[in-house]
């Protein structure tokens, strides 16, 4: 179980606001980017079906490598968060872990661990 002052105090933290903050932040863009992208395809499937008929290669019509596009995107802003994680905020994260609120950490297996 959680220990409630530990919890507390940790939501107070300014690093803690700060790694939250920016994890939303590069979220929702990331995620805005993808919505974008699929929401862009869906519609020229909806309203402007003429321009994904056009032929780019023998009987390839340029919606193949615009879906293929969407796929694509979908694992290149996976990586990019990951990438972005793993530079970024898992850093903030083993320093907040480190320091801990007050007088106690908060460990690397939960909240409330006393560091030695």
């Amino acid at each position: 179980m959680l220990d409630r002052i530990a919890v507390a105090a940790l939501r107070r933290d300014s690093h803690f606001l700060a790694l939250a903050e920016a994890r939303a932040r590069v979220g929702w863009t990331l995620a805005g980017a993808m919505i974008a992208l699929y929401f862009g395809f869906v519609f020229l499937v909806a309203f402007a079906p003429a321009v994904l008929a056009i032929p780019v290669w023998g009987v390839i019509t340029l919606g193949f490598p615009l879906g293929l596009l969407v796929i694509v995107s979908a694992v290149v802003l996976t990586a990019v968060y990951v990438s972005i994680a793993n530079a970024r905020f898992d850093p903030m994260q083993r320093e907040i872990l480190q320091r801990g609120p007050g007088e106690r950490g908060l460990g690397e297996r939960g909240l409330g661990e006393r560091q030695p």
